[in-house]
């Protein structure tokens, strides 16, 4: 396949072609082949797909709320070409054979994917190191989905054996017991934002990345919501993400929401949103993950200590992002460096994240001036709302992992073209 007169992120004009796998050459006025399928690229980004380190694919246990097949067409349609997936499935991933079982119902990805370890008390760290996990986590500090919370003294235990196994740790990182057990009186959808607090986030966050220190161990900070808990990261030297949700709403954004606002950790002020997106903007943070996190409309419409936290987002994490560029809000460099280039570093992907001679050739292509609005009815996730409904975004036109066409609009899905990142 051959890109012509394609610009990048950096505003290059270039063809590039696709061979095989990867990405065979980057220039000016590359010859087409006999056989060779030609895109017209011009006036469009040719951009390397998102790497989503951070969603919920809910299988095995939760095929109601999604599932490989359907989260990783979401996935293709919003132009992420790799997904990690974290361990609070049901079994949880927290031993060799759980990881097995997963790995098997991936191979029905369209995406390339990694599968993480989890922690509980019950955890099999032998076994589970002797997989190829993506990294250890998210290590849940507090409870969320799937009641995965542990004490001081595992998590310490946890980031020592993953030093030793050269592995780095993703943490969700909240404080429960600088939780506002006031907030409990209230039933408004504001009050999930008041129970779990900004402090929660900051404190365990400095923690976190001071156990981890102490112990020679590298950790990620999963969906930084506040300007303190990203400052924290970046001064332990470690690395972060931020959510789109955390990105772009706020807990003004609550009284529309309702439930489908709730999420771990919670929106927080207008204020401090602003904050958060400056630090998106300036490279303080390092990457956007989604925390795709789906549940059914149904289960979302229940009373705010009742409904399930979290929202889904993989398939528009890329799109809300390029209007944003498209507004001039942040750079397409910095849009393709928060979605691909760092967390392929941050990750060790040493062939992904790039549109570059010998990469793979995982590429989406936009129409920058293509923006329309999201409308759930529109997406492919198995989950039948989304919390940024009628905001403007930029979606693919197409979309491929490592050379293959996974998705084309008005075409539709190619085959499963998924492997394990760690073991391909």
């Amino acid at each position: 396949m051959l890109f012509e007169n394609a610009t990048l992120a950096d505003g290059r004009v270039e063809d590039v072609r696709v061979a095989g796998e990867t990405v065979a050459a980057v220039g000016a006025d590359l010859d087409a082949g006999a056989d060779e399928r030609v895109v017209d690229a011009t006036d469009r980004l040719l951009l390397p797909g998102m790497i989503d380190a951070h969603v919920h694919f809910r299988q095995p246990g939760f095929p109601h709320k999604e599932t490989w097949a359907t989260g990783s067409r979401s996935a293709a349609a919003g132009g992420v070409t790799t997904v990690a997936d974290q361990p609070n499935t049901e079994p949880p991933t927290v031993d060799g054979a759980a990881f097995d079982a997963k790995a098997d119902l991936a191979a029905a990805s369209l995406v390339d994917f990694g599968i993480n370890g989890g922690v509980t008390a019950a955890w099999d760290p032998d076994s589970l190191f002797d997989r190829p996990l993506f990294a250890l986590g998210e290590v849940f500090l507090a409870d969320s989905t799937g009641d995965m919370g542990i004490e001081a003294d595992l998590y310490a235990d946890a980031v020592e054996r993953a030093a030793a196994a050269g592995a780095r740790v993703t943490v969700h990182a909240e404080d429960a017991t600088l939780f506002d057990e006031s907030a409990r009186e209230r039933d408004d959808a504001d009050a999930w934002s008041a129970y779990r607090t900004a402090e929660a986030e900051a404190v365990a966050v400095e923690r976190a990345c001071r156990v981890a220190a102490e112990a020679g161990a590298t950790v990620h900070i999963a969906h930084t919501s506040t300007p303190e808990g990203i400052d924290a990261a970046a001064e332990a030297g470690m690395t972060c993400e931020v959510t789109p949700h955390h990105l772009l709403l706020s807990r003004d954004d609550l009284e529309e929401l309702g439930t489908h606002g709730r999420m771990n950790p919670p929106l927080r002020s207008e204020e401090r949103r602003e904050a958060v997106f400056e630090r998106v903007a300036d490279g303080t943070v390092d990457i956007v993950a989604t925390d795709h996190a789906p549940h059914t409309r149904a289960e979302k419409d229940a009373g705010i200590w009742d409904a399930p936290s979290g929202v889904p987002g993989v398939e528009t994490a890329l799109p809300l992002l390029l209007e944003r560029a498209r507004r001039g809000d942040l750079t397409y460099e910095r849009v393709r460096d928060l979605t691909a280039a760092n967390p392929a570093a941050v990750f060790d992907l040493p062939n992904k994240g790039r549109v570059a001679e010998g990469y793979d050739a995982d590429l989406v292509l936009v129409d920058p001036e293509g923006s329309r609005p999201v409308r759930a009815a529109d997406l492919h996730t198995k989950c039948d709302w989304t919390p940024f409904e009628g905001r403007d975004a930029v979606f693919p036109e197409l979309t491929l992992v490592r050379g293959t066409v996974v998705y084309e609009r008005g075409e539709g899905f190619g085959d499963a073209a998924g492997e394990n990142v760690r073991s391909a």
